[in-house]
């Protein structure tokens, strides 16, 4: 299986860099490989690198600082979103890195990423665990901000049913907002559901990704899709 043996290539490499977690552009390459929708990315080492990206990917894009040490990319003034020109772009570059040194001056900074813009749309989250009794466990949740204040998430054991992922949807006390309330369209239920069943799978597989976060995800009205904004990957400790 293509997807499987990619998978396993770039986990692999990962591991031969002596690191357990992925960058966010590299937890897509899994995702995608993987046969979920992410936002296109590229790394820049470089403010010409950056400006080259983001006339490949074309404007309007996202940016956000690369580095093994800085998670919360926000708090560290690491993410500029709606660049549309090359001006913005070859700025944010500079703007991104300064403010990353000054957050965590010892951090190490392997450049920025250059992301497409996708359009603001409902945010869920999905992600993954490997409980030591159980195994891969699949978590889903409305996404953003809302999972850390709401804590109102759903959970099941992987491998998922269709009728798995979609009663794990239901159940989140916030699923009015992805059923549509006061004339809002429905969110594209399908869709949630094919990357649930997916996620659950990759962890199911690949048992040495022992933490999964895919956060947010932008879920388009229904028969649109749904898209991966953000990812991180944590892989287990070598015995």
């Amino acid at each position: 299986m293509a997807a499987h043996k990619k998978v396993a290539e770039i986990l692999s490499s990962i591991r031969e860099q002596g690191r357990r977690k992925l960058l966010e552009h590299e937890s897509k390459q899994v995702l995608a490989a993987w046969g979920i929708p992410t936002t296109r990315v590229e790394l820049a080492r470089d403010a010409a690198e950056a400006v080259r990206a983001a006339r490949e990917l074309k404007y309007p894009v996202v940016m956000k600082i690369s580095s093994p040490d800085i998670i919360h990319k926000s708090d560290a003034g690491g993410v500029k979103v709606g660049l549309s020109s090359e001006l913005e772009v070859h700025q944010a570059f500079k703007e991104i890195v300064d403010s990353a040194r000054a957050y965590r001056p010892n951090a190490k900074i392997l450049g920025v990423t250059v992301q497409e813009y996708v359009p603001h749309a409902r945010e869920v989250i999905v992600g993954t665990l490997q409980d030591p009794t159980f195994g891969a466990t699949v978590m889903f949740g409305l996404g953003g901000v809302w999972v850390e204040a709401l804590k109102d998430v759903s959970f099941r054991l992987a491998p998922l049913t269709a009728d798995d992922a979609r009663e794990m949807i239901s159940e989140i006390k916030g699923y009015p907002i992805l059923a549509g309330v006061r004339g809002e369209p429905e969110a594209d239920i399908d869709a949630i559901v094919d990357i649930l069943q997916k996620a659950g799978q990759l962890a199911h597989e690949f048992p040495e990704i022992v933490e999964m976060d895919i956060n947010p995800i932008f879920v388009f009205d229904r028969g649109k899709g749904a898209i991966a904004i953000d990812a991180r990957i944590i892989l287990k400790e070598r015995a």
